[in-house]
Protein backbone atom coordinates (compact mmCIF):
# COMPACT_ATOMS: atom_id res chain seq x y z
CA UNK A 1 0.00 0.00 0.00
CA UNK A 2 1.25 3.50 -0.89
CA UNK A 3 0.32 6.31 1.50
CA UNK A 4 0.71 10.07 1.00
CA UNK A 5 1.04 12.13 4.21
CA UNK A 6 0.96 15.94 4.45
CA UNK A 7 2.23 17.80 7.51
CA UNK A 8 4.48 14.80 8.09
CA UNK A 9 7.11 16.62 10.18
CA UNK A 10 4.65 17.54 12.95
CA UNK A 11 3.72 15.40 15.93
CA UNK A 12 0.60 13.81 14.46
CA UNK A 13 2.19 13.45 11.02
CA UNK A 14 5.17 11.67 12.55
CA UNK A 15 2.89 9.37 14.56
CA UNK A 16 0.87 8.52 11.45
CA UNK A 17 4.08 7.80 9.52
CA UNK A 18 5.23 5.44 12.26
CA UNK A 19 1.86 3.64 12.27
CA UNK A 20 1.96 3.21 8.48
CA UNK A 21 5.56 1.96 8.64
CA UNK A 22 4.60 -0.61 11.27
CA UNK A 23 1.99 -1.93 8.85
CA UNK A 24 4.57 -2.23 6.07
CA UNK A 25 3.11 0.57 3.95
CA UNK A 26 5.29 2.55 1.55
CA UNK A 27 4.98 6.25 2.33
CA UNK A 28 5.54 9.65 0.75
CA UNK A 29 6.06 12.35 3.35
CA UNK A 30 5.70 16.04 2.62
CA UNK A 31 6.19 19.11 4.78
CA UNK A 32 8.01 22.44 4.57
CA UNK A 33 10.41 21.30 7.34
CA UNK A 34 13.17 19.45 5.50
CA UNK A 35 15.34 18.77 8.57
CA UNK A 36 12.62 16.87 10.42
CA UNK A 37 11.49 15.06 7.27
CA UNK A 38 15.01 13.67 6.82
CA UNK A 39 15.18 12.68 10.49
CA UNK A 40 11.86 10.85 10.29
CA UNK A 41 12.84 9.06 7.09
CA UNK A 42 16.18 7.91 8.46
CA UNK A 43 14.62 6.77 11.72
CA UNK A 44 11.92 4.72 10.00
CA UNK A 45 14.31 3.14 7.51
CA UNK A 46 16.46 1.88 10.38
CA UNK A 47 13.45 0.00 11.78
CA UNK A 48 11.26 -0.98 8.85
CA UNK A 49 11.78 -2.52 5.42
CA UNK A 50 9.66 -0.07 3.42
CA UNK A 51 10.06 2.53 0.70
CA UNK A 52 9.99 6.17 1.83
CA UNK A 53 10.10 9.31 -0.30
CA UNK A 54 10.28 12.78 1.21
CA UNK A 55 9.29 15.86 -0.76
CA UNK A 56 9.81 19.29 0.79
CA UNK A 57 6.81 21.45 -0.06
CA UNK A 58 5.01 24.53 1.19
CA UNK A 59 1.45 23.58 0.31
CA UNK A 60 0.40 27.24 0.19
CA UNK A 61 2.91 27.86 -2.63
CA UNK A 62 1.53 26.82 -6.04
CA UNK A 63 5.01 26.43 -7.53
CA UNK A 64 6.00 24.10 -4.68
CA UNK A 65 2.88 22.01 -5.21
CA UNK A 66 3.50 21.86 -8.96
CA UNK A 67 7.06 20.63 -8.29
CA UNK A 68 5.75 18.03 -5.83
CA UNK A 69 3.26 16.71 -8.36
CA UNK A 70 5.92 16.55 -11.07
CA UNK A 71 8.12 14.46 -8.80
CA UNK A 72 5.23 12.12 -8.00
CA UNK A 73 4.55 11.72 -11.72
CA UNK A 74 8.26 11.19 -12.45
CA UNK A 75 8.32 8.39 -9.88
CA UNK A 76 5.09 7.02 -11.44
CA UNK A 77 3.41 6.84 -8.04
CA UNK A 78 -0.22 5.97 -7.44
CA UNK A 79 -1.67 6.07 -3.93
CA UNK A 80 -4.00 3.87 -1.91
CA UNK A 81 -4.40 6.27 1.01
CA UNK A 82 -3.97 9.98 1.74
CA UNK A 83 -3.59 11.45 5.22
CA UNK A 84 -4.37 15.19 5.16
CA UNK A 85 -2.66 16.33 8.35
CA UNK A 86 -1.13 19.71 7.48
CA UNK A 87 -2.81 22.53 9.40
CA UNK A 88 -2.08 25.54 11.59
CA UNK A 89 -3.65 27.62 14.34
CA UNK A 90 -2.63 31.13 15.41
CA UNK A 91 -4.00 31.39 18.94
CA UNK A 92 -5.77 34.59 19.99
CA UNK A 93 -8.70 36.92 19.43
CA UNK A 94 -9.41 37.89 15.83
CA UNK A 95 -8.38 41.54 16.20
CA UNK A 96 -5.30 40.68 18.29
CA UNK A 97 -3.68 38.88 15.36
CA UNK A 98 -2.14 40.34 12.23
CA UNK A 99 -4.29 39.68 9.22
CA UNK A 100 -1.57 37.54 7.63
CA UNK A 101 -1.76 35.24 10.64
CA UNK A 102 -5.52 34.91 10.24
CA UNK A 103 -5.26 34.47 6.48
CA UNK A 104 -2.61 31.76 6.82
CA UNK A 105 -5.08 29.59 8.74
CA UNK A 106 -7.43 29.60 5.75
CA UNK A 107 -4.59 29.17 3.25
CA UNK A 108 -3.23 26.06 4.95
CA UNK A 109 -6.30 24.44 6.50
CA UNK A 110 -8.65 25.05 3.57
CA UNK A 111 -7.06 26.17 0.30
CA UNK A 112 -3.89 24.06 0.44
CA UNK A 113 -5.79 21.00 1.66
CA UNK A 114 -8.28 21.23 -1.21
CA UNK A 115 -5.51 21.72 -3.77
CA UNK A 116 -3.37 18.76 -2.73
CA UNK A 117 -6.43 16.54 -2.28
CA UNK A 118 -7.55 17.28 -5.83
CA UNK A 119 -4.12 16.42 -7.22
CA UNK A 120 -3.73 13.18 -5.27
CA UNK A 121 -7.27 12.04 -6.14
CA UNK A 122 -6.16 12.19 -9.77
CA UNK A 123 -3.26 9.87 -8.87
CA UNK A 124 -5.08 7.20 -6.89
CA UNK A 125 -5.55 3.49 -7.02
CA UNK A 126 -8.93 1.83 -6.44
CA UNK A 127 -10.09 1.46 -3.72
CA UNK A 128 -8.77 4.63 -2.08
CA UNK A 129 -8.94 6.07 1.44
CA UNK A 130 -8.68 9.72 2.49
CA UNK A 131 -8.33 11.01 6.04
CA UNK A 132 -8.98 14.68 6.78
CA UNK A 133 -7.78 15.97 10.14
CA UNK A 134 -10.46 18.31 11.40
CA UNK A 135 -10.83 19.00 15.14
CA UNK A 136 -13.20 18.72 18.07
CA UNK A 137 -13.29 22.53 17.71
CA UNK A 138 -15.17 22.06 14.43
CA UNK A 139 -18.29 21.21 16.43
CA UNK A 140 -18.43 24.46 18.40
CA UNK A 141 -18.58 28.22 17.82
CA UNK A 142 -15.18 29.14 19.28
CA UNK A 143 -14.55 32.75 20.35
CA UNK A 144 -10.78 33.43 20.50
CA UNK A 145 -10.25 30.56 18.02
CA UNK A 146 -12.94 31.63 15.57
CA UNK A 147 -11.08 31.30 12.27
CA UNK A 148 -9.41 28.03 13.24
CA UNK A 149 -12.68 26.42 14.36
CA UNK A 150 -14.48 27.65 11.24
CA UNK A 151 -11.72 26.29 8.98
CA UNK A 152 -11.98 22.91 10.68
CA UNK A 153 -15.79 23.00 10.34
CA UNK A 154 -15.31 23.54 6.63
CA UNK A 155 -13.14 20.42 6.45
CA UNK A 156 -15.66 18.45 8.48
CA UNK A 157 -18.58 19.28 6.18
CA UNK A 158 -16.47 19.06 3.01
CA UNK A 159 -15.19 15.59 3.92
CA UNK A 160 -18.69 14.25 4.61
CA UNK A 161 -19.94 15.61 1.30
CA UNK A 162 -16.92 14.38 -0.66
CA UNK A 163 -17.34 10.92 0.79
CA UNK A 164 -20.89 10.73 -0.54
CA UNK A 165 -19.83 12.07 -3.95
CA UNK A 166 -17.04 9.54 -4.40
CA UNK A 167 -18.57 6.49 -2.73
CA UNK A 168 -19.47 4.84 -6.02
CA UNK A 169 -15.87 5.36 -7.16
CA UNK A 170 -14.72 3.28 -4.16
CA UNK A 171 -13.23 6.27 -2.36
CA UNK A 172 -13.74 6.21 1.41
CA UNK A 173 -13.41 9.45 3.38
CA UNK A 174 -12.80 9.61 7.14
CA UNK A 175 -12.78 12.81 9.19
CA UNK A 176 -10.63 12.73 12.33
CA UNK A 177 -11.77 15.19 15.02
CA UNK A 178 -9.36 14.99 17.96
CA UNK A 179 -9.28 17.13 21.06
CA UNK A 180 -5.87 18.30 22.22
CA UNK A 181 -2.78 16.53 20.89
CA UNK A 182 0.53 16.93 22.72
CA UNK A 183 2.52 17.57 19.55
CA UNK A 184 5.10 20.08 20.84
CA UNK A 185 6.08 22.03 24.00
CA UNK A 186 4.02 25.09 23.05
CA UNK A 187 0.87 23.02 22.60
CA UNK A 188 1.53 21.24 25.89
CA UNK A 189 1.71 24.63 27.65
CA UNK A 190 -1.62 25.61 26.11
CA UNK A 191 -3.19 22.32 27.25
CA UNK A 192 -1.85 22.79 30.79
CA UNK A 193 -3.28 26.31 30.91
CA UNK A 194 -6.77 24.86 30.40
CA UNK A 195 -6.48 22.84 33.62
CA UNK A 196 -8.50 19.65 34.12
CA UNK A 197 -10.58 19.89 30.94
CA UNK A 198 -7.53 20.58 28.80
CA UNK A 199 -5.83 17.42 30.00
CA UNK A 200 -9.02 15.34 30.03
CA UNK A 201 -9.77 16.11 26.38
CA UNK A 202 -6.21 15.48 25.19
CA UNK A 203 -5.66 12.39 23.07
CA UNK A 204 -2.55 10.18 22.87
CA UNK A 205 -0.91 10.41 19.48
CA UNK A 206 -0.08 6.73 19.05
CA UNK A 207 -3.61 5.61 19.96
CA UNK A 208 -5.25 8.18 17.68
CA UNK A 209 -2.94 7.19 14.81
CA UNK A 210 -3.60 3.48 15.17
CA UNK A 211 -7.37 3.83 15.45
CA UNK A 212 -7.53 6.36 12.61
CA UNK A 213 -5.93 3.94 10.16
CA UNK A 214 -8.15 1.11 11.42
CA UNK A 215 -11.32 3.14 11.00
CA UNK A 216 -10.28 4.47 7.58
CA UNK A 217 -9.70 0.94 6.28
CA UNK A 218 -13.04 -0.12 7.77
CA UNK A 219 -14.85 2.62 5.87
CA UNK A 220 -15.92 4.75 8.84
CA UNK A 221 -16.76 8.38 8.08
CA UNK A 222 -16.10 10.20 11.39
CA UNK A 223 -13.81 9.56 14.37
CA UNK A 224 -14.00 11.57 17.61
CA UNK A 225 -11.34 10.12 19.96
CA UNK A 226 -12.16 10.02 23.66
CA UNK A 227 -15.32 9.42 25.68
CA UNK A 228 -15.33 12.90 27.23
CA UNK A 229 -14.91 14.57 23.85
CA UNK A 230 -17.94 12.69 22.53
CA UNK A 231 -19.98 13.72 25.56
CA UNK A 232 -19.05 17.38 24.96
CA UNK A 233 -20.07 17.02 21.32
CA UNK A 234 -23.45 15.53 22.22
CA UNK A 235 -24.09 18.10 24.96
CA UNK A 236 -23.23 20.89 22.51
CA UNK A 237 -26.01 19.75 20.18
CA UNK A 238 -28.58 20.16 22.96
CA UNK A 239 -27.88 23.86 23.59
CA UNK A 240 -28.43 27.01 21.50
CA UNK A 241 -25.21 27.84 19.69
CA UNK A 242 -25.19 31.41 21.07
CA UNK A 243 -25.20 29.99 24.58
CA UNK A 244 -22.38 27.60 23.69
CA UNK A 245 -20.34 30.49 22.27
CA UNK A 246 -20.82 32.51 25.46
CA UNK A 247 -19.83 29.58 27.68
CA UNK A 248 -16.73 28.84 25.63
CA UNK A 249 -15.72 32.48 25.62
CA UNK A 250 -15.86 32.71 29.41
CA UNK A 251 -13.63 29.65 29.75
CA UNK A 252 -11.19 30.57 26.99
CA UNK A 253 -10.63 34.13 28.21
CA UNK A 254 -9.07 32.81 31.42
CA UNK A 255 -7.15 29.85 30.03
CA UNK A 256 -5.85 31.70 27.00
CA UNK A 257 -4.65 34.66 29.08
CA UNK A 258 -2.84 32.20 31.35
CA UNK A 259 -1.28 30.41 28.40
CA UNK A 260 -0.19 33.60 26.65
CA UNK A 261 1.36 34.96 29.85
CA UNK A 262 3.17 31.68 30.46
CA UNK A 263 4.34 31.48 26.88
CA UNK A 264 5.59 35.08 26.88
CA UNK A 265 7.41 34.53 30.16
CA UNK A 266 9.04 31.37 28.81
CA UNK A 267 10.26 33.29 25.79
CA UNK A 268 11.59 36.10 28.00
CA UNK A 269 13.51 33.63 30.16
CA UNK A 270 15.20 31.86 27.25
CA UNK A 271 19.01 31.98 27.23
CA UNK A 272 20.01 33.92 24.15
CA UNK A 273 22.35 31.93 21.95
CA UNK A 274 24.30 33.65 19.15
CA UNK A 275 21.75 32.26 16.68
CA UNK A 276 18.84 33.75 18.66
CA UNK A 277 20.59 37.10 18.94
CA UNK A 278 21.21 37.10 15.20
CA UNK A 279 17.55 36.41 14.45
CA UNK A 280 16.50 39.23 16.80
CA UNK A 281 18.85 41.62 15.03
CA UNK A 282 17.29 40.72 11.69
CA UNK A 283 13.79 41.16 13.10
CA UNK A 284 12.80 37.53 12.51
CA UNK A 285 11.75 36.94 16.12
Amino acid sequence: MNVFITGAAGGLGRAMAVECAKRGYNIVLTDCDEIHLVQIKNGLLRQYDINIEIIVCDLTNKEDVDTLIKKIDFLNLKFDMMLNIAGIDNEGAFMSRKYDQIGDIVKVNVEATLHITYEILNRRNTPFNIVFVSSLASQFPMPLKATYAASKRFLFDFALSLGVELKESKVSVLTLCPGGLATNPTVIEAIDAQGFFGKATTNRLEIVSRKTIQKALRGDTVYFPGVLNNLFRIFNNLLPRQMVANLIHRRWVKSQAKWLNTNNQSMANMVKTPITQNLETKGVI
